[in-house]
């Protein structure tokens, strides 16, 4: 009889919560353009929109895919458009095409025009250019991110600062085995790797290799940190702290992004409560109708209240 009388709520309940399961596979965590930009109405922006439009269609298909649109060979150089997207391996295919759609979405907005472009969501990356970068190394740094509280910070984490390290090269020592998606925890230390799906065995471990290296250098004993180079990311946290963290990367603006998805979520949230309240205010309402002579009300509320209590 509850569920009966509350689907109404219950619905909406997991509403918000697969509302707030996307915006976690969604959150932003950087943007790269290029600075040179194309001529609306060319060869290049036609090739580019059927691009990212076979990316939105491949990633219902596959966890990863890459495609070209155009031949430099018969056009002149830089007309045609190269691009992929890849999903975590953990990702269900609904999911991984709803993550790629937002991505090629928001990619447009941040990189209005761009020869090329790419976009890192939480679960999810594409990328595209006019120039054919398709299974070619490329280790160079794209965003890094690493814990504000440092150095004697690291006495925060549960446990002392040895501990915690020991946790934590363990984390980077597994991860260093990724194949293309891989998950290690340690103690309260955990962490993630992934190289693209083009990477041969040989290539994924030297960029997995550069991202530790960097883990290690360039944010010490940091509590949390993220290093993604062009073709791989590694990064680790300890639970506790990982949202503490600071931006440290060329693209230090991208935090609005973050910031703007954790406000959809909670207004969301906070506008199903609002929904919540009405429908319990309107039933505790629609009781009072029953004593009522059925002229006293026009019929469209005596039909309102009929429908939730059916």
């Amino acid at each position: 009889m509850f569920l009966k009388n509350y689907r109404h709520v219950i619905i909406i309940f997991f509403f918000g919560l697969l509302l707030f399961r996307r915006s976690r596979a969604s959150s932003f965590i950087y943007a790269s353009c290029s600075q040179g930009k194309y001529d609306p109405i060319t060869p290049f922006q036609a090739h580019l929109t059927s691009l990212l439009a076979s990316l939105v269609a491949g990633a219902p298909l596959a966890l990863y895919n890459s495609y070209s649109v155009g031949d430099n060979s018969t056009l002149p150089p830089g007309l045609a458009a190269f691009g992929l997207f890849q999903c975590r391996s953990d990702l269900p295919p609904g999911d991984c095409a709803a993550c790629v759609r937002d991505a090629v979405e928001q990619l447009a907005l941040d990189c209005p025009r761009s020869f090329a472009g790419s976009l890192q969501l939480a679960s999810c990356f594409v990328r595209y250019s006019n120039e054919n970068f398709l299974g070619k190394p490329d280790a160079s740094l794209v965003f890094r991110l690493c814990n504000a509280a440092s150095g004697g910070g690291a006495t925060a984490a549960p446990g002392d600062a040895a501990a915690f390290l020991r946790q934590r090269e363990a984390v980077l020592a597994d991860l260093l085995s990724a194949a293309s998606y891989r998950v290690s925890t340690s103690g309260t230390v955990q962490g993630d790797a992934q190289c693209l799906g083009d990477l041969v065995a040989a290539d994924c471990a030297a960029c997995l290799a550069q991202a530790v290296a960097q883990l290690r250098a360039v944010c010490g004993d940091a509590l949390s940190a993220d290093v993604y180079l062009a073709q791989c990311y590694a990064r680790y946290w300890a639970p506790a702290h990982y949202f503490q963290a600071a931006i440290t990367a060329e693209d230090s603006h991208d935090h609005g992004h973050t910031a703007r998805n954790v406000a959809i979520v909670l207004g969301s949230l906070a506008g199903l409560l609002l929904v919540i309240i009405l429908l319990s205010f309107v039933k505790r309402t629609c009781k009072l109708f029953h004593f009522l002579p059925p002229s006293f009300l026009p019929s469209s509320c005596f039909k309102i209240c009929s429908c939730l209590e059916n």
